[in-house]
């Protein structure tokens, strides 16, 4: 193995020359990752993962991506020259030529089923099986991090891109919409007004909505990843299982089966856009996604706390 391999162990002392032998190349992701858990608290390893995962080029590639679903769909709609027909095409999307703080919610229901999902996968899959792939993994397990601690620290990273994802396209979706279109007083599915401020703060609160539903997925895409050593295919096996459990959801002759998917809820925030807010949803999506937590993130313990890292 070469001097820079990430592979090799760190000699010290003195060679048979009399002289200290090079030590490998502290240059690449191997010093990266050994420099994050040497000495280092739960927060600062956090924090380390949160400036690694968001110093990706990927990442942002992702959430652009994002950004940009809430500015067609804004684009499309003033370009057109007819008015929306109600009932046509996503929810709200007749709406958003009368208050154009609709776009982020008409872009939050666009996204949810295949785009949120595939970015999330992405980047739940890659958490231990990117580092495993890269050869860095064992480097980040020999400081006192802990294998426990260090896959809480992976399921946080992948929680707080859910965070990120989400704001992105409520936030680009509320911005171009206030470029394109007046802003202005909301009416609720229950025909109660609210001005813009309230507005504002029920959209976050669908924001919030998607980002738990998102939380079981991650789940899943943690235990996958902690199965193989290519990101790739962690990554598309949990962009499948997102697809299907959708598919699934779809047939009336699984009803006994939908209340069990984590996708079952993705599109039950309806009752934040009333008067007053109803949380039953909010609270069954959340258990539901707590359920999947638990459930995966135990699976992903057991098979983490027994993963040969120097295999």
């Amino acid at each position: 193995m070469s001097p820079s391999d990430p592979r090799e162990p760190v000699v010290t002392g003195t060679g048979p020359t009399g002289h200290a032998p090079r030590e490998p190349d502290q240059t690449g992701p191997a010093a990266t990752a050994v420099s994050r858990p040497r000495g280092a608290s739960a927060a600062a390893l956090l924090g380390s993962e949160l400036t690694v995962l968001f110093r990706r080029r990927r990442t942002w590639a992702m959430l652009a991506a994002l950004a940009a679903i809430p500015v067609l769909i804004a684009i499309a709609v003033r370009l057109t020259s007819s008015p929306v027909t109600p009932g046509r095409g996503p929810a709200f999307l007749d709406r958003i030529t009368q208050n154009g703080l609709f776009v982020a919610i008409t872009a939050l229901i666009v996204s949810i089923p295949l785009f949120l999902p595939l970015t999330v996968g992405v980047v739940a899959g890659d958490t231990v099986a990117g580092e495993a792939n890269l050869g860095t993994l064992r480097y980040l397990l020999v400081a006192p991090a802990g294998r426990v601690r260090l896959l809480l620290v992976k399921y946080a990273g992948a929680a707080a891109f859910c965070v990120a994802a989400t704001l992105t396209v409520a936030v680009s979706g509320a911005l171009i919409g206030a470029a394109l279109f007046p802003v202005g007083p909301v009416t609720l599915l229950s025909g109660d007004t609210i001005g813009v401020g309230e507005s504002v703060l029920r959209s976050l609160l669908i924001a919030a909505y998607v980002t738990v539903s998102l939380l079981g997925l991650s789940a899943i895409g943690l235990f996958i990843s902690t199965l193989t050593e290519v990101p790739v295919g962690a990554m598309a096996a949990t962009i499948v299982l997102s697809v299907t459990a959708q598919v699934l959801d779809a047939l009336p002759q699984l009803d006994w089966l939908h209340p069990w998917l984590f996708s079952h809820y993705w599109l039950d925030f309806a009752d934040l856009l009333r008067q007053p807010i109803d949380w039953t949803s909010f609270g069954a999506n959340a258990l539901l996604q707590g359920g999947y937590i638990l459930v995966f993130g135990a699976l992903a313990y057991g098979r983490f706390v027994t993963k040969d890292i120097l295999s």
